[in-house]
């Protein structure tokens, strides 16, 4: 399968459909998800071209795991949380729906479940949190 220019993520990249910056580098952008499993879920993807983690190079793979990293900690500190989930999906049969490389950061509390997939969040909120993760990383 090839590389859809066009997806949404690679729009994001180019500034075509806004979205909540959290952190970026000269690789890696990371961005609120607007439809977020706990409060802070963000995701991280690289700058340059690339399905996912089947076709993705070292070069992508280490950057993001850097900024993946960074943003964690970052979570883990601005939420309280108890601990993180890293989630990556691959390919339809796998789960992906938006074929860019992203990593989902997920901050997450003791005997709490993430909320369900594909509810719309709310901006307001969203834009706090992302505050809240900016403000985390110094």
């Amino acid at each position: 399968m090839s590389y859809d220019a066009d997806n949404i993520f690679a729009r994001i990249l180019r500034g075509e459909i806004p979205s909540i910056k959290v952190y970026e580098d000269d690789e890696t952008y990371c961005f609120m998800d607007i439809m977020p499993r706990s409060p802070g879920h963000c995701l991280v993807i690289p700058k340059t071209s690339c399905r996912n983690i089947l076709d993705a190079t070292t070069e992508q793979l280490s950057a993001c795991m850097v900024t993946v990293n960074k943003v964690a900690n970052a979570a883990m500190k601005a939420f309280g949380a108890d601990g993180a989930t890293l989630q990556q999906f691959s390919e339809a049969a796998g789960g992906q729906e938006v074929f860019h490389l992203h990593f989902h950061v997920l901050p997450r509390y003791e005997g709490m479940r993430m909320g369900p997939a594909g509810t719309m969040g709310d901006m307001d909120e969203i834009r706090e949190n992302a505050a809240k993760l900016i403000s985390a990383m110094g």
